[in-house]
């Protein structure tokens, strides 16, 4: 089964990805994935998305697959998740990053543009 897979958060990072995802989507032809997974390090994450996030995520692009997992390395499974469903596309919202918060922190946006084996969409958001 062919997709474009979206690497979902809750935020405008994540919206910029999704809406980008969506329109790709449509204009293919083909299923649309959302990955919003967790590495479950905290009580609390908010890259997570609760129920009536993923009700109004629904609501907004319409017939969707919504993954969600606890795994032990998010942009890993962006990629699992896009070679699993044979990806034609990821799309990922991108932050800028300090060189220092780079160094110290990995990314899942570098992940899935270094590791996946399809084309990667990067987007921001607008304004």
């Amino acid at each position: 089964m062919t997709a474009v897979v979206v690497a979902y958060s809750p935020d405008e990072y994540g919206e910029a990805a999704l809406a980008a995802g969506a329109e790709e989507a449509s204009r293919r032809s083909v299923p649309l994935v959302v990955v919003n997974a967790t590495r479950g390090d905290a009580y609390v994450d908010p890259h997570f998305a609760d129920a009536d996030t993923v009700a109004r995520l629904r609501e907004r692009v319409g017939e969707v697959e919504v993954l969600q997992e606890v795994v032990p390395d998010v942009g890993a499974e962006v990629v699992r998740v896009a070679q699993e469903r044979d990806a034609e596309l990821v799309v990922v919202g991108v932050r800028h990053r300090s060189p220092v918060g780079k160094a110290l922190m990995g990314s899942v946006s570098q992940r899935v543009l270094l590791d996946a084996t399809c084309p990667v969409l990067a987007v921001k958001p607008r304004g």
